[in-house]
């Protein structure tokens, strides 16, 4: 029988309803931490909070100067190879934001949300500063650690922007920049 080396392995899991992580070392010790919350749980909250502001148009009818609405996009981490080749030819791009602002007078703003801790990956990071490079200015990476944090740094990032909007009307050739972090 082969002597096969021991490596350290990582496994995110739940415990009684708790998210967290549990990590073995090469050693064979074994520790478990508090896992970092999911990105998609951040813009989750973010998107009801943004949706249930006054300043939220869901429809034609409240579409008017001082109104956004939104689209957000689920990029998955872990895609089988047959759904990666359907994303990648139907226009999904790495390091894409998770969310889209539409802002009156068409305007774009785009927000990347992240753990607190978690980084930017390197596609994230060219993306973003590929959109920079074509003049999509508003563009921010909101970093929370709660629910609740994320919905109220992505509400008050908005209303800045559209407050931005609003003092720039008429010049619609602007450029403005703003990121928001925690």
């Amino acid at each position: 029988m082969k002597n096969e080396k021991s490596k350290s392995t990582q496994q995110t899991t739940r415990i009684n309803g708790a998210r967290v992580v549990i990590k073995t070392s090469a050693s064979g010790k074994v520790t478990v931490a508090p896992a970092a919350i999911e990105e998609w749980v951040l813009q989750a909250a973010a998107v009801r909070a943004l949706r249930g502001v006054p300043e939220y148009a869901a429809d034609v009818e409240h579409a008017a100067a001082g109104k956004f609405t939104l689209a957000g996009d689920f990029n998955a981490a872990r895609r089988s190879m047959r759904e990666q080749v359907k994303a990648k030819a139907t226009g999904l791009a790495a390091g894409e934001h998770d969310l889209r602002l539409y802002i009156a007078g068409g305007r774009l703003g785009l927000i990347e949300f992240k753990a607190a801790k978690t980084p930017v990956s390197k596609d994230q990071r060219e993306r973003h500063a590929l959109l920079a490079a074509l003049g999509f200015a508003w563009q921010a990476v909101i970093r929370a650690e709660t629910e609740g944090d994320a919905a109220r740094q992505a509400v008050a990032l908005v209303r800045g922007w559209l407050a931005e909007n609003d003092n720039q009307s008429g010049q619609g050739t602007s450029r403005c920049s703003s990121t928001a972090s925690a």
